[in-house]
């Protein structure tokens, strides 16, 4: 087995968790796949892997290791598209990435559609909660929340999100709506600590900051659960507009204090391969920069 096929084959280990699932995906005996990571493993004299009978773990020199294989190996498949014309048709490999819950509600179904319409990619989505490197880590394109640092990536800005308080109007109608940030001290508070892991919540008044202290009844480290309390009438939380946009129509949650909001933080779809993008990226970039702009929750 050559280099270049080795490491595809020890990537899909490392992708799928174990010999027999990299198999199955590869359609070879797990003997093939056993075979490739041994002769990779003797050809650097590293172990790559860790195995037992239970479960395969990947090595600190196999995790760096597998995300430069990435790199070699989309750099020829570019190459290889490039030289087969598939500039004119999407084919190959292509990931994508996005935080849980905005991959989760936008990019999920963008995905299904390009899959739909190009029949000769398939897409793996990558939806986590951490800052994906898209050059170490083999990623084509990441959908982006929040002011971008300056780097060699290029970026589309394609909408905005506005972190809104909210609460029930059952609540409201009990309580009393709050007028200033301040009085939010007088409600009953529900922290997601996914979007606010700080004991406090920040606003705008006209060009002054202002910061309220929180004491929340519940804290929950998911947004559909502060969502839900909210939309139960237990309280005021504070959220991605976009994940509450549905409730907000439908007259479950209200927002307050929209006067006060800090200002919205950018949407940017990101890739890493500029002017010179293959076809299967530049098509999925064309996909998802018409779909999120035309959304109107997102501007």
């Amino acid at each position: 087995m050559d280099r270049l096929q080795a490491m595809a084959v020890f990537v899909t280990v490392v992708d799928t968790g174990g010999f027999a699932s990299a198999a199955r995906r590869l359609n070879v005996s797990p003997s093939v796949v056993t075979r490739a990571v041994g002769e990779l493993e003797a050809h650097l004299g590293a172990r790559l892997l860790t195995r037992t009978t239970r479960f395969v773990r990947v090595t600190e020199a196999g995790t760096h290791y597998a995300e430069r294989c990435r790199r070699i190996l989309a750099d020829v498949e570019e190459a290889d598209s490039t030289a087969a014309g598939a500039h004119a048709v999407p084919r190959g490999q292509l990931t994508v990435t996005a935080s849980v819950n905005f991959g989760r509600m936008y990019v999920a179904p963008i995905a299904r559609a390009y899959l739909m319409q190009y029949p000769k990619v398939d897409i793996n989505c990558w939806f986590m909660d951490r800052m994906v490197n898209l050059v170490d880590e083999g990623v084509d394109v990441a959908i982006r929340i929040g002011e971008l640092p300056d780097s060699s990536l290029q970026a589309v800005r394609v909408g905005r999100v506005r972190q809104v308080l909210c609460a029930s109007p059952a609540y409201l109608e009990r309580h009393g709506t709050p007028a200033r940030p301040e009085e939010l001290t007088q409600h009953v508070q529900i922290a997601a600590t996914g979007i606010t892991p700080t004991n406090e919540w920040r606003f705008r008044d006209g060009a002054r900051p202002v910061l309220v202290r929180l004491q929340p009844r519940l804290a929950t480290t998911t947004n559909e659960a502060a969502a839900e309390a909210a939309s139960a009438g237990l309280g005021i939380t504070r959220l991605p507009l976009y994940q509450i946009a549905q409730a907000v129509k439908e007259g479950t949650l209200a927002l307050v204090l929209e006067d006060f909001e800090r200002p919205a933080v950018p949407i940017h779809v990101v890739h890493r391969e500029g002017r010179h993008a293959t076809h299967k990226v530049r098509a999925f970039l064309d996909m998802a920069v018409d779909a999120l702009r035309n959304d109107a929750d997102l501007q």
